[in-house]
């Protein structure tokens, strides 16, 4: 029996038993194309539905949990184009087919359990045919349970395809109802393995051995998962959960106990200083998006495919992507001008009127601010995408101008890591005088050169690498393997910046104890940093007329790492007033 209502826009809601008294037959309901908005509780009471067709109501936002009961069935349900954003906790068992296409408002699924009948679901989003991988029927984990006795049988004749079905990660099986010869014979009932011995008729009525046992049915779910968004969590990886923790802690107390130190400092502002705060902040927002990604994994564990569409479509994940784009940038372009001041202040070392000052520093890095704000703020205006993978990186090429952003933010990735090569090979050359540098302290800093490029070359060649190769639409690692990246190389400078440029320095130590002496901690240390400081720069006050000029040589080492120094670098009287601390 069939019941056709459509076209009819008057119509907003389905009352309670709204189809009562209808005949007892197998009834179709084909309600598409009204203006429905809600359906209200008992609204099917008393039928036996077959199939139940809602689709094109596009105003339809509501389903009531107890809509289908007092009903039987469906073994249709049909609610594509429509804006339902849940389904109904109660009568969903009996679906063996279940469509909602272009059903965008269906952001989430009831627990699979309800859906113990289902063998074809045709839906909107691919994560949600992750939520039916191993999703099996009651029937099934019940015959599974029962029958173990009978798997040896079921080997002999008919299940080696069913093995084959069951390495299948991307299906779920469920129990055909083809086919009707037992693999026992005629006399099936006598086998030693009959479950007629076992059970009572009326426990197997309807049940066949063979084609409800041996031959499992495979449940369809398109769309299929691609290869961006892979059916797991957002980290995929167990060990990866636990160690994003360590990193993002790590990042973010590093760099905040660095940025806290320096902006707290009564000693001058000076362009190393401003250059560190920076870089700093950068790594600290890198931290930042560690976190978010952290909690929200943590979170959603075991039921991403249900948060998907919330996440990757929401603020959240273009909050996320945004911080990591904008950190990642700001971080790398701050290293590079940080190395460039280093090599400008030791090649320049006797030219005091070319010395790089504030006013200078300050200019580049507004420009370095503003070109990361506006490469991060580019896929939220639909250059690439955060939407595309559920970490929320860029990864989305599918535009020639998106192709063209990934490569820009590599290839400038790239460059500023030569610069900061060849800029640290010509200081070291510059300071590799035997007759003025001592042996080991030449090794000294060729080994804090290397510790700094190996730590730069850590996290961009692994990264920028396999990122070249995608963006050509040649990738050589998964999403699923690219998290590995993510977690171990990506925030590598951001963990470690705060400690080779600030918490291993001399200068920073000094800082970190006069800080803890204002709260009433570490007073004696404090004070002989304060002492040590001050005897050296009267010292230096004092020999600073009589003393030959310094070399160039003499002045790399000097400033090669000027955080390091616990006073500033002696050049003239000049000089020494400039550097002058304020002392309260």
């Amino acid at each position: 029996f069939q019941r056709e209502l459509c076209d009819n826009l008057r119509m907003t809601i389905i009352p309670q038993n709204a189809f009562q008294g209808m005949n007892n037959e197998s009834l179709t309901l084909k309600l598409y194309k009204n203006g429905f908005e809600d359906i209200h509780s008992h609204a099917f009471n008393g039928t036996k539905l077959n199939q139940l067709i809602l689709k094109d109501n596009k105003n339809l936002r509501r389903i009531h949990n107890d809509a289908l009961r007092g009903a039987t069935g469906p073994d249709v349900l049909d609610i594509s184009s429509t804006a339902l954003e849940s389904l109904p906790s109660y009568g969903l068992e009996a679906i063996q087919v279940l469509n909602a296409t272009s059903s965008y408002s269906l952001k989430r699924l009831p627990p699979l359990d309800k859906f113990s009948s289902l063998l074809e679901a045709v839906l909107t989003y691919p994560s949600h045919c992750c939520a039916f991988r191993n999703l099996r029927t009651e029937r099934q984990n019940l015959l599974f349970s029962i029958f173990d006795n009978f798997s040896k049988e079921c080997e002999s004749t008919m299940r080696r395809p069913t093995n084959e079905m069951l390495d299948d990660s991307n299906s779920t099986l469920l129990w055909s109802a083809e086919g009707k010869t037992h693999p026992f014979g005629t006399d099936y009932e006598s086998s030693p393995y009959s479950y007629s011995t076992i059970f009572d008729d009326s426990e197997m009525a309807g049940f066949d051995f063979e084609y409800d046992f041996c031959q499992p049915k495979v449940l369809t779910c398109t769309p299929e998962p691609d290869a961006f968004n892979p059916c797991e969590d957002i980290l995929g990886y167990s060990f990866l959960r636990v160690l994003i923790w360590f990193i993002n802690i790590l990042a973010i107390a590093g760099n905040f106990t660095v940025l806290l130190v320096l902006l707290t400092s009564h000693y001058k502002l000076t362009v190393p200083r401003f250059l560190m705060c920076n870089l700093s902040f950068a790594d600290f927002c890198m931290g930042l998006y560690l976190l978010l990604i952290a909690s929200v994994d943590a979170q959603t564990s075991g039921q991403y495919y249900n948060h998907a569409i919330d996440w990757q479509t929401g603020g959240g994940c273009s909050t996320a992507g945004f911080f990591t784009v904008f950190a990642s940038e700001l971080s790398v372009y701050t290293l590079t001008v940080i190395t460039l001041e280093r090599w400008h202040t030791i090649t320049y070392a006797m030219q005091l009127d070319r010395k790089l000052r504030l006013r200078h520093a300050v200019p580049i890095m507004l420009g370095g601010w503003l070109f990361s704000i506006g490469i991060a703020l580019l896929p939220l205006f639909g250059v690439s995408s955060y939407m595309k993978v559920s970490i929320c990186l860029p990864m989305d090429i599918e535009t020639g101008l998106s192709q063209a952003y990934i490569l820009l933010i590599l290839v400038l990735n790239v460059v500023a890591f030569i610069v900061i090569c060849a800029c640290y090979i010509k200081i070291y050359i510059a300071v590799q005088n035997p007759e003025l540098v001592a042996a080991n302290k030449d090794t000294k800093v060729a080994k804090r050169m290397a510790i700094l490029i190996f730590t730069d070359f850590t996290c961009m060649a692994p990264i920028s690498f396999f990122a070249i190769s995608a963006a050509f639409k040649v990738p050589l690692i998964t999403v699923t393997n690219s998290k590995i990246l993510l977690v171990l190389f990506y925030p590598v400078n951001s963990c470690a910046n705060p400690f080779l440029y600030a918490i291993f320095t001399k200068a920073f130590r000094r800082d970190f104890f006069l800080l803890m002496s204002k709260l009433g901690c570490c007073k004696s240390r404090a004070e002989l940093y304060r002492m040590n400081y001050f005897s050296a720069y009267n010292s230096n006050c004092k020999n600073g007329g009589a003393a030959t000029a310094p070399t160039k040589a003499s002045q790399a080492f000097l400033l090669l790492s000027a955080l390091e120094k616990p006073y500033p670098a002696p050049r003239d009287k000049t000089s020494h007033k400039e550097n002058l601390p304020r002392v309260p």
